[in-house]
């Protein structure tokens, strides 16, 4: 089966060859990173078996795509601190980005998505009234953007308008940059991100793995199965945890915000995403 896969503490085992299976095998596709095949993923369904962001997942499953989801996170993290904005220009507080732009690199990116349900939610901030200057169009062509996405002029990128005042904070959800005048926007973020894990009682989940529909089931299963012993080799359930009930509160979490940007048209059953 061809795989898209990237390389993690919890997948190592499984793309060396440690973890493997006599009942199937996965020719792993060098993309790197990850998200750069996810439109092929989405749009190609060029792989039987890929990981994938969960709200593509979710837009995916909402314009029919034909691909259903393991049961198995490969990136799960706390975003709060991947919102920044350039200190040397002042403090800037959540409320304060109402009526200003926010670099993103693509509006239905999935850290950019959890950033605006938690400024939503925990800051008051309405997402409709912050500008979003956008890099990228999404990975499921059919999306098209709301009204306040605005795209970046051509050859531009997201850290450099940052630090020339073009736009007033940023996602960087591809990591966070390096310069110390770039710092997060949520005070306190780490304190507030476990705050939130405690309330809500789940992570907020980056990245899991689909299979197409015409994948067998037992097939699948044994994949899950095999992604299973390969991030349990590194032993980090909080983070990536495996497992449908495992993951439930994690994903009824995750379909919420989706749903409440309108970036999905009704709230999915964590159960249909792997029927």
């Amino acid at each position: 089966m061809k795989a898209l896969l990237g390389d993690y503490p919890g997948t190592a085992a499984l793309k060396r060859g440690e973890v493997r299976s006599d009942r199937v095998r996965l020719d792993f596709a060098d993309v790197r990173p990850p998200s750069a095949g996810f439109k092929r993923v989405v749009r190609d369904l060029e792989f039987d078996v890929a990981e994938l962001a969960i709200t593509t997942f979710l837009m995916a499953k909402a314009a029919g795509k034909p691909l259903r989801l393991l049961p198995a996170v490969v990136v799960g993290r706390l975003q709060h601190s991947f919102l920044v904005h350039n200190a040397e220009r002042g403090p800037l507080a959540p409320l304060d980005l109402l009526g200003r732009r926010v670099g993103v690199r693509s509006y239905s990116v999935t850290t950019g998505m959890w950033i605006r349900g938690i400024l939503a939610q925990d800051h008051g901030v309405d997402p409709d009234r912050v500008t979003w200057v956008t890099f990228e169009d999404a990975h499921v062509a059919e999306f098209r953007d709301p009204p306040n996405v605005m795209r970046a002029p051509a050859g531009k990128d997201i850290v450099g308008m940052l630090l020339a005042g073009e736009i007033d904070a940023a996602v960087v959800g591809d990591g966070k940059p390096s310069d110390a005048r770039l710092r997060p926007l949520i005070p306190d973020a780490e304190a507030a991100a476990r705050s939130w894990q405690r309330r809500t009682g789940a992570i907020q989940i980056n990245h899991m793995v689909v299979v197409k529909d015409s994948v067998p089931r037992d097939a699948a299963e044994e994949v899950s199965r095999l992604l299973a012993r390969s991030i349990e080799a590194v032993g980090n359930p909080e983070m990536n945890p495996c497992g449908i009930e495992a993951n439930r509160r994690n994903l009824e979490v995750a379909i919420d915000y989706v749903y409440r940007q309108r970036l999905i048209p009704r709230r999915y059953t964590v159960d249909e995403l792997f029927a």
